[in-house]
């Protein structure tokens, strides 16, 4: 599950910092062919006349991406043995993270200089000529490069939408659009996974690929042309630059450093022969030396405004995300529990999340988001400790695997309130650069927090304690990051 993508103040959330006057002028110059008025800002929803073809849009962009997503991720076990690179998994599975942190970039970058719907629109295109490429694999190699080039679509379609959403709608819909658009997200994950699975089993994984590129082409060529026929203009081109926007815009080729980092990360954990270790130990060095220039300044120590947000991104994914991985791995090899307990965990999940981000998106107008961040953090806090008690030899399974029902519902809360957050804190027409660097944080928060508790549970295995202990500690490691979560989240109080 991705904020959906995954996935962000006091009184109103606002996205942008250019006078009313000017955004209401914009809106004038949206409106209806002839000369006709436009609703009032205050009667506009998400489907009215003003916002129904982009609403439409961006809910059909998040669907179909969820469906694929999520759907090639049961059969990628499959493909990897029948095309004899089981050894080779760990690089399949992870080179979607990475490269979606070389999408994000592209994405934002885009988004600012010519609007979203163009980064939107290719990530589309992209999106349906990789599930061909990954479909047609002949070896263990064209399948990785196929999701790789995949993570690049989808780092482009998360940044996009949410820079879009920013350029679209006012300030208060945002929140909504962002609660549909998590809905948009998860619906998929009740279906695709086990449909997938079951396609795999009885007939081929190649018929997933194939299926989902001739599902979603159609479509995705739909939704192309509704973005095209609207009328979009990014901030940036209709206001002046602030003398003081002085953030950083990073290269695209520190962009592919960090991807290319990751991805090595990933193989050199298929082995612990001296090549893989080398593979490994250069991929962590390039990781420490491009990453944080794809950040704003100040956001290892949660400097206030964007830098905090982004931050924040990063720590509460890394926790939702490490559960997701290593709890249902406890459930299957350490509890001997049913797959089928498994997938409900996963169904359950996806569920809560998109409940919590219907109710914040429905909450007063005047409700401070950093709380919301406070509220799910702690939420996510609690879960990590049904995960450690749920670690415990004689205490029922159900309890751990709750434990990724309530990490959602902290996840549901504090992901849109930590999307709508960091457009209030953009800079002038920059809502692509913070959209990109939420989304590169939130993978480096997936990418080292897992890293670090499967650290911790492999050292203890090789002291000698059992497997039962090593989760204890792994999920234990979890409280420092949550907490801090928590704690930072004032940090990010919008102005």
């Amino acid at each position: 599950m991705t904020d959906a993508p995954e996935s962000t103040p006091p009184a109103a959330p606002t996205t942008v910092t250019r006078p009313v006057t000017k955004r209401l002028a914009g809106r004038a110059r949206r409106g209806a062919p002839g000369g006709a008025p436009v609703e009032s800002e205050a009667a506009e929803g998400l489907f009215s006349r003003t916002h129904r073809a982009a609403t439409a849009g961006f809910a059909a962009v998040m669907f179909l991406t969820g469906l694929a997503a999520l759907a090639v991720v049961p059969t990628l076990p499959t493909a990897v043995r029948d095309l004899d690179g089981v050894a080779l998994f760990p690089l399949v599975a992870g080179c979607f993270v990475a490269a979606s942190l070389l999408g994000g970039v592209l994405g934002g970058h885009w988004a600012d200089r010519a609007g979203a719907h163009r980064p939107l629109a290719v990530g589309m295109v992209l999106a349906v000529l990789t599930l061909l490429v990954s479909a047609a694999s002949g070896s263990v190699w064209q399948l990785a490069a196929g999701r790789f080039v995949d993570g690049v679509a989808g780092g482009m379609i998360a940044v996009s939408v949410n820079a879009a959403i920013g350029q679209a709608y006012p300030d208060r819909l945002q929140p909504r659009a962002l609660a549909l658009m998590s809905a948009c997200w998860i619906v998929p994950s009740l279906v695709g996974p086990p449909l997938a699975g079951l396609v795999a089993e009885w007939w081929s994984w190649r018929a997933v690929f194939y299926g989902l590129a001739a599902l979603t082409a159609l479509p995705a060529l739909a939704v192309v042309a509704v973005l095209r026929r609207r009328s979009w203009q990014p901030a940036s081109a209709s206001a002046p630059a602030s003398a003081e926007d002085d953030t950083p815009r990073p290269a695209l080729l520190v962009a592919l450093a960090v991807s290319v980092g990751a991805a090595l990360g990933q193989y050199g954990a298929s082995g612990w022969d001296t090549r893989h270790l080398l593979f490994a130990a250069t991929g962590l060095a390039l990781l420490v030396l491009f990453a944080s220039q794809l950040l704003p300044t100040g956001t290892w120590r949660a400097a206030r405004g964007l830098p905090a947000t982004v931050l924040l991104r990063g720590l509460s994914s890394g926790v939702f995300f490490t559960l997701e991985a290593l709890v249902p791995l406890m459930l299957v090899t350490g509890r001997d529990v049913a797959p089928v307990v498994t997938g409900l965990a996963f169904t359950g999940a996806a569920l809560a999340w998109a409940a919590a981000s219907w109710v914040q998106g429905r909450l007063p107008e005047g409700t401070p988001r950093h709380r919301l961040v406070v509220v799910g953090a702690s939420v996510q806090v609690a879960a990590v400790g049904l995960a450690v008690v749920g670690s415990v030899p004689g205490v029922p399974p159900v309890t751990a695997a709750s434990s990724m029902v309530v990490a959602a519902t902290g996840m549901g809360l504090l992901a849109p309130s930590l999307t709508v957050l960091s457009l209030a804190h953009a800079p002038q027409g920059r809502q692509g650069y913070a959209s990109s660097a939420m989304q590169t944080n939130q993978n480096l928060g997936q990418i080292l927090i897992l890293g670090i508790a499967s650290a911790v549970f492999n050292a203890f295995l090789s002291a000698g304690s059992d497997d039962h202990t090593g989760y204890v500690a792994a999920f234990a490691l979890l409280l420092v990051p949550g907490v801090l979560a928590a704690v930072l989240a004032t940090r990010a109080r919008g102005t």
